[in-house]
């Protein structure tokens, strides 16, 4: 697996930015991907020294299609997978700052 197919985006969001200050990062991440995989893709990538990443897998929420003139019908959940990665002192994402 690629580089570019570990790592989907970055999270930015309230939360991710105090991590940020506690030097960790948080990424979307592909369903096969593991903490090795991980961690070599945010190494290569960013050219940082990664501590520890963390992983977990975000369960989907159902959702409804809604149209005109139709029932509403329920559409799979789809689950995706984020890491929360930590860098060694005084290393920093750029691309991620908010």
């Amino acid at each position: 697996m690629e580089i570019t197919e570990i790592l989907r985006k970055g999270i930015v969001t309230e939360k991710t930015v105090k991590l940020q200050a506690r030097n960790q990062y948080t990424f979307e991440v592909a369903l096969q991907a593991n903490k090795i995989d991980i961690r070599r893709a945010v190494e290569q990538l960013f050219k940082v020294k990664v501590v520890s990443v963390n992983v977990m897998r975000m369960p989907g929420k159902p959702k409804q299609i809604r149209q005109r003139g139709a029932a509403p019908r329920p559409v799979e959940a789809r689950e995706w997978k984020k890491a929360i990665v930590t860098l060694a002192e005084g290393e920093s994402i750029d691309a991620l700052k908010a």
